[in-house]
């Protein structure tokens, strides 16, 4: 994965509001590449602490990181057994928000 796909993927994760969420697969589709989720993931794994990655999720809802569950609560976003609650309501999508 390239240097330009990582940056890419993080200045759009720094877009994404207190509250909302959004997904691998929807941060891949708004860069240009839709069948990279899984390279999203990746990018987001090392990413910088600036950079939200509690907010980027898969895209049932239910978090990849347990540990983040905590940030998002913290941000008033309801979650039951690692499932984000109003998903649809709540989701971020970069491709109409930016």
């Amino acid at each position: 994965m390239n240097e330009i796909f990582k940056k890419q993927t993080w200045e759009i994760t720094k877009m994404i509001p207190k509250g909302r969420v959004t997904s691998y697969g929807a941060i891949a589709k708004a860069i240009g590449f839709p069948n990279h989720s899984r390279h999203v993931g990746k990018a987001m794994g090392g990413c910088p602490e600036d950079v939200p990655a509690h907010r980027v999720i898969s895209s049932s809802g239910i978090l990849s990181v347990p540990e983040f569950q905590i940030k998002l609560e913290n941000e008033g976003v309801e979650i039951e057994n690692l499932r984000i609650k109003n998903f649809k309501n709540i989701f971020w999508n970069p491709l109409e928000e930016i």
